[in-house]
């Protein structure tokens, strides 16, 4: 699936947070890793390259560093993002509010915008970057939508790569209701995502599992996911709005700033 993971770095620490954990992934997929700077006409050069040479050495990685181009940052990276097929970029975002621009922060989400293709985000901690020496699981929730349910075969295509299994979630909120007469029930959601399990299983051969959470979804997924240790997020940025939703537009965020793992996520 993927041959090279490349990670974006702007000479903040919070930026290099990431490599780690993807210098770990890279040994484990035997991919290649790369460390790309980015750099504008006002900076130098030589000082930016000697940075992210330097950071690589230790980890075995590529070095990379480019001009910046008339387009901003996030067109470079694009561009060295098609230059090798097969790259998966995995960056950091220094979002801490609800606003989807703050959470992904503003080259995060252009450049998710310029690939059209998923791209692993990580929330920097002040406190440092959570270690995670393998990802043996890959969770995503489902939220019946059609628009939720399309992140199915990009999940399953991740955790093969990864070695890893896709547990599918979905999300009981006791205040909402499908019809006054037919209760929410274990039940009803459970047939959903024991379905949509089997059908990742049978259609892409990945191994799957499946959970029924319960409360705001918002607080009940990252909870869930901090409980495994070893996993990462598979989301869409927004599901649909009717009874019963997963606002994932407003749930990625919230992810990406309390589950404190990597989250793979696509626009729509």
């Amino acid at each position: 699936m993927y041959k090279r993971l490349l990670v974006p770095v702007d000479g903040s620490t919070f930026a290099e947070q990431l490599i780690v954990s993807a210098a770990q992934v890279a040994r484990n997929t035997k991919s290649e890793l790369a460390l790309l700077r980015v750099v504008d006409s006002t900076e130098d050069e030589a000082a930016a390259r000697q940075y992210v040479e330097q950071l690589a050495a230790p980890h075995g990685a590529t070095a990379l560093c480019v001009p910046a181009q008339s387009e901003g940052v996030a067109a470079a990276i694009r561009d060295e993002v098609r230059r090798v097929p097969g790259t998966l970029v995995a960056m950091c975002s220094h979002g801490r509010s609800g606003a989807l621009q703050a959470i992904f922060g503003s080259v995060a989400l252009e450049v998710l915008r310029a690939l059209g293709e998923p791209v692993v985000i990580f929330r920097p901690y002040p406190d440092g970057p959570v270690a995670l020496s393998k990802v043996g699981r890959v969770v995503l929730p489902l939220d019946g939508s059609k628009l939720s349910e399309s992140m199915m075969p990009q999940a399953a295509e991740l955790a093969k790569w990864l070695g890893a299994r896709v547990i599918v979630v979905s999300v009981i909120e006791p205040s909402i209701k499908i019809d006054p007469n037919v209760p929410a029930s274990d039940v009803q959601e459970s047939g959903y995502v024991r379905a949509r399990a089997r059908e990742m299983s049978e259609r892409y051969g990945v191994e799957t599992s499946w959970e029924v959470l319960h409360g705001d979804p918002k607080e009940a997924i990252p909870s869930f996911v901090r409980s495994l240790g070893d996993a990462m997020l598979a989301m869409c940025t927004h599901g649909h709005t009717g009874l019963r939703a997963v606002m994932a537009g407003s749930v990625t965020a919230h992810c990406l700033r309390d589950a404190r793992v990597p989250v793979y996520v696509r626009l729509p």
